[in-house]
């Protein structure tokens, strides 16, 4: 991947994240590939490039590519937040069958972990060889 040059810097900052469903609960069954579709959406109203995104039974992975003017709390936010608003209005009738005081879709917590392109023993070995 090409790294990016703006305001004075250049980066590559790629993100492999994780959402779990609320109680663990098997949505992703039914609602996945809209779950997917907002994703994408969301990711490209906001300049972010989705690389990757698979989901499993509870839980979806997503990798991710974005600016260094967001922050990864910011970027889970706002996916959850609008996934969650925009499963609602298409699935009503569904997600109420499951949750019925709350609209909820996503557990509290999430997986983040930053990625680049090459591995930690690379950046290790460059970084004790400085200076030599």
């Amino acid at each position: 991947m090409e790294y990016i040059s703006e305001n004075h810097s250049k980066h590559l900052l790629i993100c492999h994240l994780i959402f779990v469903c609320k109680y663990r609960k098997k949505l992703l069954l039914k609602v996945g590939d809209d779950i997917k579709t907002e994703i994408e959406s969301i990711a490209n109203h906001y300049g972010w490039q989705i690389i990757e995104q698979e989901i499993d039974q509870d839980h979806i992975h997503i990798l991710i590519r974005y600016s260094q003017k967001w922050s990864i709390l910011e970027i889970v936010r706002l996916l959850k937040q609008l996934t969650t608003y925009r499963m609602w209005q298409k699935h009503n009738q569904y997600l109420s069958q499951h949750f019925w005081k709350e609209r909820a879709f996503w557990s509290d917590g999430y997986f983040s972990c930053s990625i680049g392109n090459v591995s930690k023993e690379i950046i290790l070995k460059y970084i004790q060889e400085q200076g030599r």
